[in-house]
């Protein structure tokens, strides 16, 4: 839900230019001190950093790394969710656990626009990302092209729209870069949180990998355009996967659905795939980040 946030950087509606800078700098200032203290969210020592093939900020905290999505080796790792059970053993890394994550009751309010402040609109948002961000093999998302087809793109790091255009869950166009706002400090989120008995999870999120690597993905997001792709370069081999699929960006997202239903986590891709050369050129030649999917399908098949 943050990057993209389910993916980005998102303000606050109604908030002055002054919250927003002092929320922001507050994040960073989080961020530096993880850093600073180079331990994981557990408290113990940081991992050793691992070659992935990204580059900082794309890497996103050396720490955890490691826990991200590693490129397919195999053609059945394509779009692989990740299961349960690594769901869980990553979670307890970046400092969560299932005891962290919304009640069941907590879980429907939320996503059904139900509960304390529960908005409708926005729970429509949260639930467009959940779909985007488990596109997995199983969890198809549907789209106008050529009439009502399915797609399952969570390892390339993209994903079509409704209206049938193949982009990066990060494109400015994606539920999961506008549910920023709502998930910024002071946004419905945490508010719709506080007062629906689930401060607990707020504070947990906030303690947990979640706050370091917000950081990381803010500033890959700001460096990338349009196209929201990243270049992975490993053994000589370039290549380009959407802006999901980055370490601290997959992390991010990885939290938020866990606390709001350990097993949306676990329909999370397990492995990264390369983009086809052709596509990604497409989508970075346009001014939007978006093309055809009907144009480009073919790459996926």
């Amino acid at each position: 839900m943050r990057v993209i946030g389910f993916a980005g950087s998102g303000h606050r509606r109604g908030a002055t230019p002054r919250r927003r800078t002092t929320s922001l700098l507050a994040l960073v200032g989080v961020c530096l001190l993880s850093l600073a203290a180079t331990q994981t969210a557990s408290g113990e020592p940081a991992a050793e950093a691992v070659d992935t093939g990204f580059a900082i900020p794309f890497a996103g905290a050396p720490g955890y790394e490691h826990l991200a999505p590693t490129q397919m080796t195999s053609p059945g790792q394509l779009n692989q969710p990740l299961g349960q059970q690594a769901a869980d053993e990553i979670a307890g890394q970046i400092g969560l656990n299932r005891a962290d994550a919304l009640s069941e009751q907590q879980y429907r309010d939320l996503t059904s626009g139900g509960g304390v402040g529960g908005s409708l609109e926005d729970a429509e948002v949260i639930n467009a990302c959940v779909q985007i961000l488990t596109n997995t093999n199983g969890r198809p998302v549907y789209s106008s092209v050529d009439g009502n087809s399915p797609s399952v793109l969570a390892s390339y790091g993209l994903y079509v729209n409704p209206s049938g255009l193949l982009e990066s869950p990060a494109n400015a166009d994606a539920p999961t870069r506008q549910v920023n706002p709502l998930l910024a400090p002071g946004g419905f989120v945490g508010t719709w949180m506080r007062n629906n008995g689930a401060t607990q999870t707020l504070i947990a999120l906030y303690q947990s990998a979640y706050t370091v690597q917000a950081v990381y993905g803010f500033a890959s997001q700001q460096i990338s355009g349009a196209a929201q792709l990243v270049t992975n370069t490993k053994g000589g081999v370039s290549s380009e996967v959407g802006m999901s699929m980055a370490p601290p960006l997959w992390i991010v997202n990885f939290a938020l659905l866990y606390i709001l239903n350990p097993s949306l986590a676990a329909a999370m891709p397990a492995h990264w795939a390369p983009i086809p050369s052709a596509v990604a050129d497409a989508v970075k030649s346009s001014p939007t980040g978006q093309v055809p999917f009907s144009d480009y399908a073919s790459y996926f098949q």
